[in-house]
């Protein structure tokens, strides 16, 4: 299956679980600072129908670092019935997220799903084949904390056949190591070995 396919299953996936929540399940805090799940939810949809100029627009005016934050507050006034159709219309990605052949998306949204998922204590079991391919993604991702977080560790999932990386060791379950690589505190609880307490203590910086 290709990051393409994987992405729009992905985010079919996430449409399944959103039409069941409760408007209070919507408006619960994501694992994503500031934002509740109905803003997850829209960043997630959020750039499909934007052309280059339309996101050098929403760049210029979030100054880079905010724009993710420009086009959530551009979307805020949707319904969530609203935010759910707009995830189903796009389920393949299109526009920016379909970049590097629907990686972007891909990891964007593997790992937007776990910051609705766990906040609402609802788990999942994620494809082995994607998560796979997640985690490998997320590791060479420069966007993301994982290059300096894991940095002389070595990951190893337990539940998974993954691993990367060398030095102290972290083991736990993929979809754990996946979040804490990716900056969430939340998940380092559940992982433990030797270099356990050194990812813990940088993501707390």
């Amino acid at each position: 299956m290709s990051d393409m396919e994987m992405a729009s299953a992905e985010r079919a996936d996430l449409a399944d679980l959103l039409s069941t929540l409760t408007p209070e399940q919507w408006d619960t805090p994501s694992l994503c600072e500031g934002w509740r799940v109905r803003d997850v939810v829209a960043h997630v949809a959020g750039y499909e129908d934007l052309d280059r100029f339309g996101l050098a627009r929403r760049f210029v005016r979030g100054w880079i670092v905010n724009t993710n934050q420009v086009r959530v507050e551009e979307l805020r006034g949707l319904t969530n019935e609203e935010l759910l159709d707009r995830l189903r219309s796009h389920l393949v990605p299109r526009g920016v997220t379909s970049g590097f052949g629907g990686m972007i998306a891909l990891v964007d949204g593997t790992i937007h799903h776990q910051d609705i998922r766990r906040p609402l204590g609802l788990p999942r079991e994620i494809p082995a084949a994607r998560l796979r391919r997640v985690l490998d993604a997320t590791m060479r991702n420069p966007r993301l904390p994982a290059w300096r977080v894991t940095r002389g560790l070595r990951l190893t999932a337990t539940d998974l056949d993954w691993s990367h990386g060398k030095g102290r060791e972290v083991r736990g379950p993929a979809e754990a190591l996946l979040m804490a690589a990716a900056g969430r505190q939340d998940a380092v609880t559940e992982l433990e070995g030797p270099g356990q307490r050194i990812l813990a203590n940088r993501l707390a910086r």
